[in-house]
Parts: C-alpha cells; structure tokens; sequence
C-alpha cells in the first residue's frame, strides 16, 4: 500500500508501505522510484516491513520549477522514519540514494538503526561533474536541447564510468521510453547535488550506527573507491562484495542483496 507523511515543509512524502516487522526504509537509486528494489523487497516482506521511499529528487509531481536540494530529500527520509514509528529503523540506500541515507543519518542520529550503503557515489575528491562541472553542463545542453537520450550518455560514459557501448545503450533506452526520459533531467541533477554537497568525509566520521557498506567486483572502479574512503572514515563499518555484480544487484542478485539486509536487521533488532 501507499503510505504519505508530512515533511517540514509541508511537502508530502510517499512511499510503497509492504511486508510486517523490523522496519527496512529504501532509498532508491537514480532514473527510479522505487520500483527498482521491488524484487529486493519482495525477498524481506515475509520477516520485514519493507518501505521504499520515492525520493523527492524523483517525484514528478514536486519542484518542478527548480531542483530540489538533499536537504530537502533529507527532509522527507526523516518524515518517512517517523511515520514508520517503533525506534529507530534500518535504512537501504541505494547508489545517491546511499549519500542521502548517509546525510539523514547525519541529520538525524537517534532515528536511525544502521545502513546498508549500497555504493554510494560520495564526492571524496574531485567532483563527479568532472572540472569545473563541465560534464553537468554538457548534460544540461543536452536536456536543454530536448535530447535526454544524449544527456544520459553523457552521464553514463564520463561520471558512471561505464565503457561507451554501454553508455549508448543506456541513452537509447532513455531516448525510447517515456518514463525514462521524464526522469533523466532529475538524474543530471541528482548529480549536481552530490557535488554541491561535496566531500563530506568528516561528517560522516561521526555517524556511530553500523554500516555495511556493499559493492560488486564488476563495478566501476571509483566506486570501490569511494566505499574505501568510508570504510577508513565510519566508526563501525563493514564491507561487503558481491562476486560477479555491478552497480544492479537489485535486479541480478536481489537474493543475496536482501540477504545482507537481513543479516544487518537481525543484528540491530536483536533478532534471533
């Protein structure tokens, strides 16, 4: 079922509401709203309570003359929470969705459990929009121009980091699918976002709650690379790989994807 719940400012949050027990709030990745982490979900419903947030970022229906902020995306993860009740609850974070779970947990320590962070692409150096954000302005000409498909190429080859067939086919299914193409301007940015937050290493150095920090062997490399920077920054950190995935376990692995969400909930539920 759906489930809403009032941000700070007045926004309505809205979130697919499955499953009963221990609490698992979702944030998903980008170009999504949730559906992404469907199979995921499916998996912990029969022992778990299983909520995916559509993130704000991704909310048609919501700020559409300017992007929003992660503040603001933050805003609705922390409505989401309360509305869940009973404690604290256990958040899986997804790709950006895992920088905005890191940034609520920020935000708001006492609400939440723990984390699974399913490589998250948090600026440790140089922004992910490349010098001077000049792939971000690349992609923004490109949506500008009604070329979304060409945007997420874009995105995909110079910031995923994924080789350039890839990135071809990845534009084409945008380019194609209506859905798709309303969401990639969110996407663009979404990144923008990760960079206007910036390295936030020692934020994130005061978070006290576990966090299983998740990647694939197939992944590109910045990522492991980032999940090596939290990994010496987090006080209770623990690492995770998944042989033979990528950035879409979700969808290719959700077994094993929920199998570590499930080993991280008995653990901070006290489950047996």
């Amino acid at each position: 079922m759906i489930i809403t719940a009032k941000a700070a400012d007045g926004t309505e949050a809205r979130a697919v509401d499955e499953g009963g027990g221990p609490a698992v709030l979702v944030l998903h990745p980008g170009l999504d709203d949730g559906t992404s982490w469907k199979a995921v979900a499916a998996r912990l419903a029969p022992h778990h309570r299983v909520v995916r947030l559509h993130r704000r970022r991704y909310r048609l229906d919501l700020d559409q003359r300017a992007p929003c902020t992660v503040a603001q995306e933050v805003e609705h993860v922390l409505a989401m929470a309360e509305a869940i009740g009973g404690g604290p609850v256990l958040l899986a974070g997804h790709s950006s969705g895992a920088v905005i779970a890191l940034e609520a947990m920020v935000a708001a320590p006492s609400a939440f459990a723990g984390a699974v962070l399913y490589e998250p692409p948090a600026v440790i150096g140089p922004p992910l929009g490349g010098p001077g954000g000049e792939v971000h302005r690349r992609a923004r000409a490109a949506i500008a121009a009604g070329r979304p498909g060409r945007a997420m190429r874009i995105f995909v080859r110079d910031t995923v980091g994924l080789p350039g067939w890839a990135a071809l086919l990845a534009g084409w299914f945008v380019a194609v699918t209506p859905r798709m193409r309303a969401l990639a301007p969110r996407q663009i940015e979404d990144n923008v976002a990760m960079d206007a937050l910036g390295v936030r290493l020692d934020a994130y150095a005061g978070i006290r709650a576990p966090v299983v920090l998740l990647g694939g062997d197939r992944s590109p490399a910045h990522l492991g690379e980032r999940l090596d920077a939290l990994e010496r920054t987090l006080p209770h950190p623990r690492r995770v790989l998944l042989p033979g995935q990528g950035h879409s376990a979700h969808a290719k692995a959700p077994d094993r994807v929920a199998a570590v969400i499930a080993s991280l909930a008995a653990e901070v539920y006290g489950e047996s």
